[in-house]
C-alpha cells in the first residue's frame, strides 16, 4: 500500500489566512520529504474555513519546493470555469511540473459555489460531463476549434493566425493527457462506474463510512469491466483522517478534545451535509434517521487516532472492512499545533505504514502457502 496526502483544508474563520496558507504549503513539502507517493488539494471560492480558492494555483506555488511528489487538483470543480480556461491552465501546470500532474476532477459539491458562479438548480452532473469531454477534444485536436455544446463553445475560427501561433490553445506534456481521477462521495455511487469506465480512477473521500467506501469497489469493478481494462486494486485511493502521536494520551487528546481540529473538521462538514441533505454518508445505515447523526459518532467513526502501533491496527482493520486498496491517502487538517501535526506525519510515513505494509505482506505470504 502506498501512502499519499490529500487536503481539502477546513481552517478556523478567524486564523489568518496567509497563516493558514503556509501552513497548507508546509504539509506538501514535508509530504514530498517523507516520500509520500502523491498529494492532492481541494478548491472552495465561497467559504472561508475552505480557503483554498483554486487547487492549480495553490499546486503551482509548491513547483520549486517539492522534488518526487506528484501532485493532484483534488478536485477542478469543472462547471464553475470555461473548459478552455481549464484545459489551458491544466496543461501549463503539467509543464511546469515536468509532468507531476495528476487532474482531479469533479461537479463541486459546495451550494455557495454554484449560486455564486451562477449555476445553482442548474444540471451541473451535465456541464461536468460537458466540460470535461470540451478538454480533452482540445487535447487532441488541432485549431481552429469549434468546439460547442450546451453550456459552453470552443472556437478560434474567426481570430487564428496560423504563422505567428495565434488560436491555439496548448497540450499538456503528458500525453494524451495527466492520469484522471474523480472524488467519490456518495454510497453506491453511479459515477465512479461511469469514470471507470472512461479510463479514470476513483478517490474515495475520507468523510465517508466504511461501508460506503467498500461500495465503490463494485461500480469500479463494473465500468472496468465495460472499457475492457483490469480493475486493479492499485489504482483505487481511500482516504482517511488519521493522528499519530508518540503516546496515546496524546493522540486522543488532539484527536478527540472539544477544540480538537480533527473534531472542528467534522462539525463543519457535518453541519454542511445535513443542511444540504446528505446526511447518509455520515449513516451507517440508510434507515438511520437525520437527527441521529451526532458529531461523537461521526468522530469515533471516522478519526483513526493513536500510536503507531494503535494506528497500523486500526488500519488494517479500516482494510478489512473496505477490502484491498493501492493507496492510502493521509487527510490533511488544520495545524492547531504545528509539532504534533508535522509528527503525526512523520510517524506515518516512518513507523505506520511499514507496520502496514510488512501486515499486509504477511498475509500475503500466508495465502500463497495455503
Amino acid at each position: 500500500m502506498k501512502l499519499g496526502f490529500f487536503t481539502m483544508p477546513i481552517h478556523p474563520i478567524d486564523k489568518d489566512w496567509r497563516q493558514c496558507l503556509r501552513e497548507d504549503q508546509d504539509a506538501f513539502i514535508l509530504a514530498d520529504q517523507l516520500g509520500f507517493s502523491e498529494g492532492y488539494v481541494g478548491e472552495h471560492s465561497t467559504d472561508l474555513a475552505e480557503n483554498i480558492t483554486s487547487c492549480s494555483l495553490f499546486l503551482a506555488t509548491l513547483i520549486g519546493s517539492t522534488k518526487q511528489i506528484k501532485l493532484g487538483t483534488g478536485t477542478v470543480n469543472l462547471p464553475n470555469s470555461h473548459p478552455a480556461r481549464i484545459a489551458a491552465e491544466i496543461a501549463m501546470l503539467d509543464h511546469l511540473l515536468d509532468g507531476r500532474l495528476i487532474f482531479g476532477i469533479s461537479p463541486g459539491g459546495l451550494p455557495s459555489d454554484a449560486e455564486a458562479f451562477g449555476s445553482l438548480g442548474a444540471d451541473r452532473a451535465a456541464m461536468f460531463v460537458e466540460a470535461i469531454d470540451q478538454v480533452l477534444e482540445i487535447w487532441r485536436s488541432d485549431p481552429p476549434y469549434n468546439i460547442r455544446g450546451k453550456f459552453w463553445t470552443v472556437s478560434t475560427e474567426k481570430t487564428m493566425i496560423p504563422d505567428i501561433g495565434q488560436g491555439f490553445l496548448p497540450k499538456p506534456l503528458q500525453r494524451p493527457h495527466p492520469p484522471i481521477v474523480v472524488t467519490v462521495v456518495a454510497p453506491f455511487s453511479k459515477g465512479v462506474a461511469e469514470a471507470a469506465a472512461r479510463g479514470w480512477d476513483p478517490i474515495s473521500a475520507n468523510f465517508l463510512m466504511p461501508v460506503w467506501v467498500r461500495s465503490h469497489w463494485p461500480g469500479y469493478v463494473e465500468g472496468c469491466n465495460r472499457a475492457g481494462r483490469p480493475a486493479l486494486a492499485a489504482n483505487w485511493r481511500v482516504a482517511k483522517s488519521i493522528f499519530v502521536a508518540d503516546d496515546e494520551a496524546t493522540a486522543k487528546a488532539y484527536a478527540t478534545a472539544p477544540d480538537s481540529p480533527y473534531r472542528f473538521y467534522y462539525n463543519q462538514l457535518l453541519t454542511k451535509m445535513k443542511r444540504a441533505g446528505r446526511a447518509e454518508l455520515f449513516k451507517t445505515d440508510r434507515g438511520q434517521s437525520d437527527e441521529s447523526v451526532t458529531l461523537d459518532d461521526v468522530c469515533d467513526k471516522l478519526i483513526l487516532y493513536g500510536t503507531p502501533d494503535q494506528v497500523a491496527e486500526k488500519i488494517l482493520q479500516f482494510r478489512e472492512e473496505t477490502g484491498d486498496f493501492g493507496t492510502l491517502l493521509y487527510a490533511g487538517h488544520d495545524w492547531q499545533d504545528p509539532a504534533l501535526a508535522r509528527r503525526s506525519m512523520v510517524l506515518m510515513a516512518e513507523e505506520v505504514m511499514p507496520r502496514v505494509n510488512a501486515a499486509i505482506g504477511a498475509s500475503l505470504h500466508q495465502a500463497d502457502a495455503a
